[in-house]
This record gives C-alpha cells, structure tokens and sequence, in this order.
C-alpha cells in the first residue's frame, strides 16, 4: 500500500544523546552523547529533582542477532556532569521519583520488572544485594508483559503503562499490587499526571496513535518545576 515503517537500528546510526532544545527559537544544544568513555545507546525517559539534576535510563537498541545493555544515569541540565548509576539493565524504560525524592524507580520493559533504587545524594544511590543491579525488586509479572513509561502518584504508588495486557498497572511503594486500569489499546506506552487537581491522567495509545485524557480515581505527583508544585 505504499507505506513505509521505520524499524531496527540503521547503518548509519550514530548513538544515543541527551540534548536541549529552546523552546523560544529551536535551537537544539547537545549535551551528552558519551558517560565514562562508552557511548550513550538509547536514552529514553527522564525526571528532574529538586536540585535540577536529572535521572534518565538508557533503553540500548535492539538488533537481528543482538541488543544492548542499558543503564540508569544522573546528569546536570547545565551539561558539566554525567555519571552512571546502574549497568547492566535489560531495556531500561520509565523513571521517577518517590514524593520524598528517597527512591528513583525504574521499569525494565523486556522483563517486566519494577526496581526501586535507594538514593543517599542527589545523583547517588546505596545498592543493595542479591540482585546484581543493587536495586530493591518491587515487582514483576504474573503472566506475559512488558512495562514502559511511568508516574508517580502523590501518595507514592507508582503506576506503569503495561505493553501487551493494554493498561495502567499501579504498585504501592513496598511493592504490594494495588489495581490494574485497563485501556482499549494493547500497547500503552506513557501517562503523565495534570489538571488543576492533578486527577487527570494523559496516556499514548500506541498501537492506535491516539493521546486520550481520563480521570484519575487519586491526585498525581506534580513534577519538580511545575509552577503549582509548591502549593502541593
């Protein structure tokens, strides 16, 4: 029919990078493209803390035979710092950040786990055994899915858009199910939290490209530098 689908890691691919737009006039600012001598793959989701810092997971490509490892990073918005945090990781996908900023999560999508990271200082973690990340397992699937992007709710559950099963699955801090809100999409890939009440939910519906809008049965963590965070 005539349409083309872009797919799979191209030849000429040049690696992964973190850069900073203008919003004003476009200008685009590279700011990391390596962390300790080894180039970035695929950066994916980021959440800034309170000192303008920011935590972001590097999601790898996949290839035919091969795909990368990838990693949860801390890095200044300023460009004048990049440290890795944890590596290796199997598709690294969402992050955030727990109401006290104690605790930075991450959602591998291959596995479908949700790990929970001890933070000591900003851009810092304490890990912990027996997994060789360090992190704390908070979750992982009862049957077949994947996890992408995620959002924190100010109660500190954090919920994670589920691949496959087409839906929302929301965790407690310790780890412990609290629902699962299903979507009419199999591959719901985002959410984010808004409104004057924080009790709208925006979630991307992938597979039928649509951004819908739905009520939230709990308010939402707003996000650092959100002009209405300090009446939160």
């Amino acid at each position: 029919d005539g349409k083309y689908f872009p797919a799979g890691e191209p030849d000429d691919y040049s690696g992964g990078r973190i850069e900073r737009i203008d919003i004003e006039t476009g200008k685009v600012e590279t700011l990391y493209t390596h962390c300790d001598g080894h180039a970035l793959r695929g950066p994916n989701d980021l959440v800034f803390d309170a000192h303008g810092g920011f935590y972001f997971t590097d999601h790898g490509k996949r290839r035919p035979r091969d795909v990368d490892f990838g990693g949860l990073y801390y890095a200044k918005a300023d460009g004048s710092l990049i440290r890795e945090l944890v590596h290796p990781m199997i598709m690294p996908n969402g992050v955030g950040l727990s109401p006290d900023e104690k605790t930075v999560y991450v959602a591998e999508t291959r596995t479908g786990h949700l790990w929970g990271f001890d933070i000591v200082a900003p851009g810092a973690i304490q890990k912990h055994p027996p997994h060789e990340n360090g992190g704390r397992h908070l979750t992982g699937p009862a049957g077949f899915t994947s996890f992408d992007s995620l959002a924190v709710e100010q109660n500190g559950h954090v919920c994670v858009a589920s691949l496959v099963l087409g839906g929302i699955n929301v965790i407690a801090a310790d780890g412990s199910f609290v629902e699962f809100v299903a979507l009419p999409d199999p591959i719901t890939t985002n959410l984010c939290f808004g409104g004057p009440d924080m009790m709208d939910a925006y979630v991307t519906l992938s597979s039928t490209g649509r951004l819908v809008k739905m009520s939230w049965p709990r308010p939402g963590l707003r996000l650092n530098f959100d002009p209405g965070r300090q009446n939160q």
